[in-house]
């Protein structure tokens, strides 16, 4: 079942000459799109793969935590800055060109922070590998929206969702466990020969699946997008490494430039996307069903981010627990969302998004409830992983209808923007969820420590908090599950504008 929601301006024509959803998926499709759910998966692992680690870095490269800190924020900026530039980048290159040029700056990267001498080499080399990261989502959505049967989509998107929900929150456990018996350098040195792997069989075997065909290059919206998404996610991250949550001259800068730069892209891109020539094309959100799941997936991703920064803070600084428990601690929840999401995907094909999607939305909401209610200074930590497998359990029934349904209503010359637009949001809501977040908790817990609260008791009251806050923004998002309609049966993949 596919879902598409078309406006009253968008007129389905079905003597279009955009190309017709397959009927089954060759075997060359398949090997095309098993390589790139392996690839994807090995180069999102590394998104937050560097949390558990600062503590061990600032020791041995001798650099203050807001030093650090840059390791993580400057592979965010690069992918914020990135991702929009993808849509008009996947127009132009074939398929296995652009995965060439994306695991090629990955595997590039990967080598140069495994070999980096001190810290300047290091952050250069996670820009390198970010720049490649942001390439390989939209390129894996694009090509299976491509190549895939309609009626199997959901399917496939399932493990699309495993991607994108489990490599985050398995990148602190692997990275625990490496730290506990190796040096540093290994979290780059072990995924190393998997991207390298990727790369030669890539270059061997993955078939061209996409047509290439010309599209001019805005450099003036390639600029404004730089600044609008390029601030924005700074500006966040930069809250989010603030200790006491104040808001400092330079971040409140980078938020209003990001504003600014963002009215002025939206402003071009509308204009631009009259003659086909968008950066990034805005017509995607003709559709309510994508422009509601955009949404619904940008409360979803604030909640996941949040969630993965807090639970540490609260395991280590609350309950004590080292780091490699914590990772230990996080690990069912990261599993349980990998072995949901095919049954999930089949599930969407057999009963459409509303059915999943609603409980989905009501589990994480609970989930996020319960931990605002719930964890204190004294708690078990068998609660605090209960909670995360709840949440889990509903991000697990929420990402696959997400993605399926909204790139299923866009047409399919729009496949390479809508896949765009939905990465860039994954970016700027995960650092928007972060800054929220820790904002929140460092604001609560000075606020307590100052009337004589323990450090503990400060810090628990302030996650407590957090999560209360994240707990209220995912209430609007039960309302929006119910929004998300199936198409009608029999209706064209979509409609074309």
């Amino acid at each position: 079942m596919t879902d598409r929601t078309a406006p009253p301006t968008a007129v389905v024509d079905p003597a279009s000459d955009a190309p017709d959803a397959p009927a089954t998926m060759s075997a060359r499709d398949r090997l095309a799109v098993t390589l790139l759910l392996v690839s994807t998966f090995v180069v999102i692992l590394n998104e937050t793969i560097m949390g558990v680690a600062l503590p061990r870095l600032m020791d041995d490269l001798a650099i203050t935590a807001s030093t650090a800190q840059w390791l993580t924020t400057a592979f965010l900026l690069t992918m914020a800055v990135v991702i929009p530039v993808t849509g008009f980048f996947l127009q132009r290159t074939t398929t296995r060109g652009a995965f060439l040029t994306a695991m090629g700056l990955f595997s590039l990267g990967t080598l140069v922070c495994a070999l980096s001498p001190g810290f300047e080499v290091l952050l250069a080399g996670r820009v390198v590998q970010a720049t490649g990261t942001a390439v390989m989502l939209p390129l894996l959505m694009t090509t299976v929206m491509t190549v895939t049967p309609p009626a199997s989509r959901g399917r496939t998107m399932g493990n699309i969702s495993i991607v994108i929900s489990v490599a985050p929150a398995l990148g602190p456990t692997i990275s625990g466990l490496i730290l506990s018996v190796l040096d540093w350098r290994w979290m780059f040195g072990l995924v190393l020969p998997i991207a390298l792997g990727a790369l030669v069989l890539g270059a061997l075997r993955l078939p061209d699946v996409t047509e290439p065909r010309h599209a001019r290059v805005d450099v003036v919206s390639v600029m404004l997008s730089a600044v609008a998404f390029g601030g924005l996610v700074f500006g966040m991250s930069r809250i989010g490494e603030a200790a006491n949550g104040g808001l400092e001259t330079v971040t409140l800068g980078a938020l209003l430039a990001g504003a600014a730069g963002l009215t002025l892209f939206v402003a071009r891109q509308v204009r631009l996307q009259r003659t086909d020539d968008a950066l990034l094309d805005l017509r995607t959100f003709r559709s309510r069903t994508f422009a509601v799941g955009v949404a619904l997936m940008a409360v979803m991703m604030m909640a996941l981010f949040g969630v993965i920064i807090m639970l540490p803070i609260y395991a280590q600084d609350v309950l004590g627990v080292d780091t490699l428990r914590t990772g230990l601690m996080l690990l069912p929840g990261g599993l349980l969302m990998g072995l949901l999401a095919p049954a999930v995907g089949r599930a969407y094909d057999r009963v459409g998004p509303r059915p999943l999607l609603v409980p989905g939305t009501v589990l994480v909401s609970a989930a996020t409830w319960g931990m605002a209610m719930l964890l204190g200074a004294g708690s078990s930590p068998w609660l605090l992983v209960g909670a995360h497998l709840t949440m889990s359990a509903g991000l697990a029934l929420v990402f696959t209808p997400l993605f399926t349904s909204a790139l299923g209503s866009v047409s399919p010359e729009q496949y390479s923007h809508g896949s765009a637009v939905i990465g860039t949001v994954q970016q700027v809501a995960g650092a928007a969820g972060t800054a929220v977040f820790v904002t929140v908790l460092s604001a609560t817990a000075a606020g307590l420590a100052a009337g004589g609260a323990s450090e503990v008791v400060a810090t628990a009251g302030g996650v407590r908090a957090a999560f209360l806050v994240g707990a209220v923004l995912t209430l609007p998002a039960i309302g929006a599950a119910f929004a998300v309609r199936p198409a009608p049966a029999g209706a064209p993949v979509a409609a074309h504008h």
